[in-house]
């Protein structure tokens, strides 16, 4: 479906084989039509802003201080340059695959193999990760209602992975549309407690003595090694926006619905992280005593919400905390089902993997399969007591490890789609697309995008310790990938056919 452009500027070129290579048997996504909003709730979900501001900010102080919200800024500006490159590209290219697509039609089959492969392990890790976060956050929920305990009653926390694994199998398996009121729902309530929160310590002027501190917003005093280090984990808290992207072949008017939920879904949680990193900075203080208990904060939004409005709220802040990580495990769930249903497809995964549910038209064993996965490996690590224990929750160490292993897969796979966006608008044989449009800003901002995630990448390998660092394994299962890719040469035209029918028959 293609409203914007029509007649041979609105088509991909193809051969007669690109043309065949799709079997007449073969499962579509194409004949289910969701609107704008249930790809920027799935995008919104994985992006996961109640998460990203309880927890991410701690980590920023021993480096910059209190200029958190200035990092924030520059990290919104580097995750821009990479929307960039997916909104010029999904203008025009839509696939259930994501990167896969984008990439494989553009530079070639194998890169889109590697960019699919790595996003996929980024996925994957994310939908694991989340469920141990729920069992953590799931914890501290139970220790707030015992706060006066002095030991607080706590479930052995692969019990609610389970429950929650439980509950995501039936969730996962019902319509798209129900899942994205579920989610929408979900982090609505999250960023409506976030922002009555920020209303409140802005009302009050912040904490005494420091108030409202503009400087926050000033890199005065601050190595530009700590800045660029910081920005990383900033940048790192959009990783998933681009996941509407995987509704290519589900939306309704694809070239205008992708792209715009992909501009909403950064300029949303752009602003959110910006204005409630100022107030969270604010509302601690930012003199030594007030940066102080903000690193040693397990939960900002929690202890905030106690100091400014009440215990009451705070629980509030908690449970939409604990809610939100499950939200965010049944969106990378769901998009890990996608890509799996996309590389099945293209005979990359078991056929089976590549069938459609009668009753919903969505890829349910591949989501389902997700979620299994996530379940198993928590249930594995928490049996074998790996990975070692730093911050003396089992549930946290699990969630951290595969979290920043699978940011490492997603910068690869961000790094692939800049190269992409360049060739897509360097390359003659793409002009009948884009007609030669924006040729500058098209080749100099994902150029610019390029140079960032390669900072990004550096700064979270670089300190790496040990060969079963976090970020190593990210990178373990990259270069798994490429060895893949480089050695599938008996299937890189086929699948480079396939691909170019799919995106053709998707819009």
């Amino acid at each position: 479906m293609n409203r914007g452009t029509g007649g041979a500027a609105g088509r991909l070129p193809l051969d007669s084989s690109a043309m065949t290579a799709q079997p007449a048997e073969q499962e579509s996504l194409r004949d289910r039509r969701f609107p704008l909003w249930v790809g920027l709730a799935l995008s919104v979900a994985t992006v996961g802003p109640t998460l990203a501001m309880a927890g991410n900010g701690q980590g920023l102080i021993g480096t910059v201080g209190k200029a958190v919200p200035l990092v924030f800024v520059i990290g919104l500006f580097g995750v821009a340059l990479v929307g960039y490159s997916f909104v010029r590209l999904t203008r025009h290219l839509n696939h259930a695959g994501s990167a896969y697509a984008l990439v494989g039609v553009t530079v070639g089959p194998r890169a889109g193999f590697f960019s699919g492969f790595a996003m996929l392990g980024a996925y994957v890790a994310f939908s694991i990760a989340t469920l141990a976060l729920t069992a953590a956050f799931a914890n501290s929920l139970l220790a707030e209602l015992q706060k006066s305990a002095p030991h607080p009653f706590q479930l052995p926390w692969l019990l609610p992975v389970v429950v929650a694994g439980a509950g995501s199998i039936a969730l996962t398996g019902r319509d798209t549309r129900l899942l994205a009121k579920i989610l929408l729902g979900i982090e609505g309530a999250g960023i409506a407690a976030m922002l009555v929160l920020a209303a409140v310590i802005f009302a009050r002027g912040g904490a005494p003595p420091t108030g409202v501190d503009f400087s926050v917003f000033s890199p005065s005093g601050i190595p530009v090694s700590a800045v660029l280090a910081g920005v990383v984990t900033a940048f790192l808290s959009w990783a998933g926006f681009e996941a509407c992207t995987s509704m290519g072949e589900e939306s309704d008017d694809p070239r205008r619905s992708i792209p715009r939920a992909l501009a909403g879904t950064l300029g949303l949680t752009g602003l959110l992280f910006v204005v409630v990193m100022f107030a969270q900075t604010i509302g601690f203080g930012t003199d030594a005593a007030g940066l102080r208990d903000f690193e040693r904060s397990s939960n900002t939004l929690g202890d905030l919400g106690d100091t400014y409005v009440g215990a009451w709220f705070s629980l509030l802040l908690i449970l939409t905390t604990t809610v939100g990580a499950f939200g965010c495990h049944l969106a990378t769930a769901a998009i890990s089902g996608r890509m799996l249903f996309a590389f099945a497809r293209d005979g990359l995964a078991p056929a089976g993997l590549a069938r459609l549910d009668p009753q919903t038209g969505g890829p349910r064993r591949a989501v389902w399969l997700t979620v299994a996965l996530a379940v198993g490996v928590n249930v594995i690590c928490g049996t074998a007591g790996w990975p070692p224990a730093n911050t003396g929750d089992r549930a946290l160490d699990t969630y951290f490890l595969f979290a920043v292993a699978g940011s490492v897969c997603l910068m690869v796979c961000y790094l692939l789609v800049e190269v992409a966006a360049i060739w897509f608008v360097g390359a003659p044989r793409f002009a009948v697309l884009h007609g030669g449009e924006h040729r500058i800003p098209g080749l100099s901002l994902p150029a610019a995008g390029i140079v960032v995630i390669l900072v990004v990448l550096w700064f979270s390998v670089k300190d790496a310790g040990g060969w079963s660092a976090a970020p190593l394994l990210g990178a373990y299962w990259c270069a798994a990938g490429l060895v893949i890719a480089l050695a599938a040469s008996g299937k890189a035209r086929r699948v480079g056919a396939a691909l170019a029918a799919e995106v053709a028959a998707a819009d």
